[in-house]
């Protein structure tokens, strides 16, 4: 079982911004280690616009590497540009997973299209830095994983993993869309692809994990890292009925473990972190991001009202 430290609340975008597409959320926070600090990339929105449609973009703050808490600076501008008209993500830049391949920094991304009969689709984008992060540009104006007759729906929220030369991209696929109380939502499951350049992907056309709450259940945002010879899975998880009033129905952080990362067995109990009895996370606790640095092993999380005001970090303080 892990267990975890929680340190506070480490960046809210409400109190500390660098322009108006800044004013709220930081979401899906990952982390690029630098050799002057932690650099933690999130998704952001400026205030809605006048038809209360949101817009989101990926922006980053410099955490102190001997202080995590401590923000040494914020991105002035989002570090990649939304789509053209017609484009998979002409409307929105969420989340963003990194990882380093020679001297280049790869960003896999969710690029948002808003639609007609339910609210958004998403596919997963390829981005590239050559300046540690600084700025990305894209692979290509289409994505490099999207809906297959297997995923009709959205295909997004990744996580990427590099282990033996092999690349994993653990994201969310959409498995329907049902109505609830008039609104459309979505039902969707953690899924992998495996690729050993980066940019051709294999779909294993199969959900990871067992449901908890029923076959409505929502899963998203898959962490893995290996440890002692095991793999582990760090994920949220909510209903999808009644989440955005019932606290006790919205998301929470569960585990899974893994020895071949195809096979995973599910014990939420074993995630060592819940909601806090009151603050800022206590309603709700989600998409985790775990890294290592210095001897020591971290946790970054969302709180209440899905990270509109910041994320947080938490210590490792033991593993059973």
């Amino acid at each position: 079982m892990f267990a975890w430290k929680k340190l506070g609340k480490v960046f809210d975008p409400t109190r500390h911004t660098t322009g108006p597409w800044m004013k709220e959320f930081a979401q899906a926070p990952n982390t690029l280690i630098l050799d002057h600090a932690v650099r933690v990339f999130f998704s952001c929105r400026p205030l809605p616009d006048s038809n209360k449609q949101a817009t989101s973009y990926i922006g980053y703050v410099d955490l102190d590497k001997q202080e995590l808490t401590n923000v040494l600076g914020i991105s002035e501008r989002p570090v990649l540009k939304l789509g053209g008209a017609g484009a998979f993500d002409e409307f929105g830049t969420m989340p963003i997973s990194l990882v380093p391949k020679k001297n280049e920094v790869w960003g896999y991304y969710g690029g948002w299209t808003r639609c007609d009969s339910v609210p958004f689709n998403i596919a997963i984008g390829l981005c590239i830095s050559r300046d540690k992060g600084e700025t990305f540009s894209k692979y290509g104006s289409g994505p490099v994983l999207s809906y297959t007759p297997e995923e009709p729906f959205l295909v997004g929220v990744p996580k990427i993993r590099r282990f033996d030369d092999t690349f994993y991209l653990f994201y969310t696929a959409g498995r329907r869309w049902i109505v609830v109380d008039g609104r459309p939502e979505a039902v969707y499951k953690i899924r992998m692809a495996i690729s050993k350049d980066g940019i051709h992907w294999k779909k294993q056309n199969k959900d990871l994990i067992a449901d908890r709450l029923g076959e409505n259940e929502a899963q998203a945002g898959a962490d893995v890292i290996h440890k002692n010879g095991t793999y582990h899975m760090f994920f949220c998880y909510r209903h999808t009925s009644d989440f955005r009033t019932n606290k006790s129905r919205t998301y929470r952080i569960g585990y899974a473990s893994s020895a071949n990362l195809v096979d995973w067995e599910r014990d939420d109990s074993e995630a060592g972190i819940d909601v806090s009895p009151d603050g800022w996370d206590s309603e709700m606790i989600s998409f985790p991001h775990v890294f290592d640095l210095n001897h020591k092993t971290y946790l970054l999380y969302l709180g209440n009202q899905f990270g509109r005001k910041g994320f947080g970090i938490a210590e490792s303080v033991g593993h059973t």
